[in-house]
């Protein structure tokens, strides 16, 4: 019998996940207690009825220890890497967009805004009931060394209810509850402008996407003054995705831009140890050689404004037998503009402590370099402001090791599988119990003992692709 959505649910999201609960801690209230800043981080979340996701899953990521082991309360309470697995069209992808479909409500769900349109939501439609069930979306955060647990329900036409609690000292306190057009606040919440603000919020939009429209948002978190719903939103609007390699370098390297010759460099060492035969990048930012000099004021003024805003050239020097040639961007080849890609994309997030969403890592990618890319999010060298890395793969490579040491631990290693109805589970590595010793996570996985690979049948695949007689083979010439 099938599930529908689940409504929301009071109860302790961890209880019963086998996980140490870090966040309980004192740790990490004694360090806010000592002026310790502890990064921004996912702690979890949860979703429902979002496309081949039927019923809730809840993505993970607190570390889980082995016997006997104790958590550090001075360690990170989350991991700092995710890696979801799972077949061709397995609903992977499906993860990762759910996550990111919260992301853009919470960004942009007060802008979107027209009288009589409803929702554009991505609910389970493979089967009727459930696609006109709700669906949810919730994130359990740590901001400030302080868990926040923030969600919302919708359906096609509205938002049903929202909120958004956080814990200080292990404690739930509420900072506000949306039920439909009414809301609640909690002691703490300052509720006059936030009343205002809620009589404006339109049914389609969420109160926090509406708070921050109307000035109640803020650039930078405080310490010493932490608002939940500043320092939630604040998290929503740093998440990103992928970044394209052309406009994002260029924009990086904007003339004036204070970071331009700290990005160049990283850029080129990125590039110079992956070994792609790129020695420098060469940043141009020449006028037009056609564009006629100024004739007056108003010309020279307009002139300089677009050259503010014109995107350098930037070309590549390539070692060759004589020297060095420049080549543009679209002559590099399919693996190097990926490289550059991530690398733009993991350089953004790691200067400011965000989480970083990349679906399928390893496309056009030889597994070393992206076993390194994914250990710079481990590094508290490059990555001193905790930043996140969730990303999907079908690479198996990437659960195996190099040069001994394990590319993904056991708790960052999730797997998507998805049934003869369509319907996509996601479940952890840590599901299964390990082996003795020298486990073979990248051999079982292939074998199938994980699950989550093509139930493919040879015969039928054969079949498929032999060549029959009653078709023309100069068709495909």
């Amino acid at each position: 019998m099938m599930q529908s959505a689940p409504t929301r649910k009071q109860g302790d999201p961890f209880k019963g996940l086998g996980v140490v609960p870090v966040v309980y801690s004192q740790g990490w209230a004694r360090n806010r207690l000592l002026g310790r800043g502890t990064p921004p981080m996912l702690l979890s979340f949860r979703f429902a009825n979002h496309r081949s996701f039927r019923d809730e899953h809840q993505l993970n990521l607190m570390p889980v220890y082995g016997d006997g082991a104790e958590a550090d309360e001075l360690a990170p309470q989350a991991v700092q890497v995710v890696g979801i697995f799972g077949a061709n069209a397995s609903g992977k992808s499906n993860c990762l967009g759910a996550l990111g479909f919260m992301r853009q409500m919470v960004v942009e769900s007060d802008r979107a805004v027209e009288p009589g349109v409803g929702l554009s939501r991505e609910q389970f439609r493979l089967d009727p009931d459930i696609a006109t069930q709700p669906s949810q979306y919730v994130v359990d955060l740590m901001l400030g060394g302080v868990r926040h647990t923030y969600g919302f329900t919708i359906d096609d036409d509205r938002v049903l209810d929202e909120w958004l609690y956080h814990y200080p000292l292990g404690r739930r306190r509420r900072i506000f509850e949306r039920d439909g057009s009414e809301f609640s606040w909690g002691e703490e919440s300052g509720r006059r402008p936030l009343e205002q603000i809620a009589e404006i919020t339109a049914p389609t939009a969420l109160f926090l996407s509406t708070v921050a429209r109307f000035g109640h948002s803020r650039p930078e978190p405080d310490p010493a003054n932490p608002q939940p719903l500043h320092d939630t939103y604040r998290w929503f609007y740093l998440m990103s995705q992928r970044t394209d390699p052309a406009s994002g370098l260029s924009a990086l390297m904007r003339a004036g831009s204070s970071d331009a010759e700290k990005v160049r460099q990283l850029v080129v060492d990125l590039l110079q140890a992956a070994d792609v035969g790129i020695v420098d990048i060469v940043v141009r930012t020449d006028a037009d050689p056609e564009e006629q000099p100024a004739q007056n004021a108003l010309r020279k003024w307009l002139r300089t404004a677009v050259a503010s805003m014109r995107l350098p050239r930037i070309q590549f020097a390539h070692q060759g037998p004589n020297g060095t040639a420049l080549l543009d961007l679209h002559d590099q080849s399919s693996g190097t503009r990926q490289l550059l890609t991530l690398g733009l994309h993991a350089a953004a997030m790691l200067r400011t402590g965000a989480t970083m969403l990349i679906d399928e890592i390893d496309a056009s990618l030889h597994p070393i370099l992206t076993a390194k890319l994914i250990s710079l999010f481990r590094s508290p060298q490059a990555n001193p402001l905790g930043s996140q890395l969730v990303f999907t793969s079908h690479d198996a490579a990437l659960l195996g090791t190099i040069d001994a040491e394990e590319i993904l631990r056991r708790d960052e290693i999730w797997f998507v599988e998805k049934d003869g109805q369509g319907t996509s589970s996601l479940y952890p590595l840590t599901d299964f119990k390990p082996r003795k010793e020298g486990e073979n996570r990248q051999r079982r996985y292939l074998n199938g003992n994980y699950g989550a690979v093509p139930d493919l049948s040879s015969h039928l695949f054969e079949q498929a692709l032999a060549t029959r007689g009653d078709v023309d083979d100069t068709s495909t010439r």
